[in-house]
């Protein structure tokens, strides 16, 4: 996707988070996020949003740490949270095309990099928001594609993903309704994946673009799509896919 689809789809994402907060208010459970409550979450994502907004604002090209959660609560909170998201889309709608900062993933840019991991960071938190309310909304199938490639092909690339097999082994992933299929070599060292549907795997999981993209990041039971073949390797997933930042 563009980086300006990518700014657009952040801009939808944290407004509906935000609603859905609202809605629910600061002391319900967040289902998808064991141990949280709504306030965790704003917390969270709002520090992210700071925490991003520097890098592309102020241009560091080393890392820098975050600067910790706020003390804040209701409604304050939430006030603080809608700022933060608004600082961070107008931070990448203003930033160059050239932009130089700091990025921990494979992107054709920096500005590229941060509107993708941004845009998804917010979708799966809005889905967690929109989960203390009961079902969370749809994911567009365009987008939840370029979530699950970013998953699959950058995140799981790294050395700190624990998604490893004793036994090489190949997982699938099929978009039924965007026509995306991404092919997953894992082994004793990070995962491999890549583009295409060649050759043969151990177990494929199909369905909605929308629907993998959220069993792929634990936001769904495995049930909410098909999987064939050894029904092992999709647990291994489940068990161990947890992104860490370290």
């Amino acid at each position: 996707m563009e980086t300006a689809e990518l700014i657009k789809s952040l801009v939808r994402e944290g407004q509906l988070l935000a609603g859905a907060a609202d809605e629910a208010g600061p002391d319900l459970a967040v289902p998808t996020c064991p141990g949280w409550r709504v306030r965790d979450l704003l917390r969270h994502t709002g520090m992210v949003h700071r925490w991003a907004t520097a890098f592309v604002a102020e241009g560091h090209t080393e890392y820098r740490p975050d600067s910790g959660e706020p003390d804040l609560d209701g409604d304050e909170l939430l006030e603080w949270f809608r700022e933060g998201h608004g600082l961070l889309v107008a931070a990448l709608a203003e930033a160059p095309d050239d932009l130089k900062c700091w990025s921990f993933l494979p992107a054709p840019s920096p500005l590229a990099f941060w509107a993708r991991r941004q845009a998804h960071e917010t979708a799966v938190h809005r889905v967690d928001a929109e989960s203390a309310l009961g079902e969370p909304g749809p994911v567009a199938a365009r987008f939840a594609a370029d979530g699950v490639d970013e998953l699959l092909c950058a995140f799981h690339a790294r050395r700190n993903s624990r998604v490893r097999t004793a036994v090489p082994r190949v997982l699938r992933v099929r978009a039924t309704d965007t026509d995306d299929v991404w092919t997953v070599r894992l082994s004793e060292e990070p995962a491999r994946a890549d583009r295409t549907g060649e050759g043969l795997a151990d177990c494929e999981l199909s369905g909605p673009a929308g629907r993998l993209y959220l069993a792929l990041w634990n936001r769904l039971p495995l049930a909410a799509v098909t999987v064939s073949g050894d029904e092992e390797l999709a647990r291994l997933w489940r068990e161990t896919s947890a992104i860490t930042w370290s």
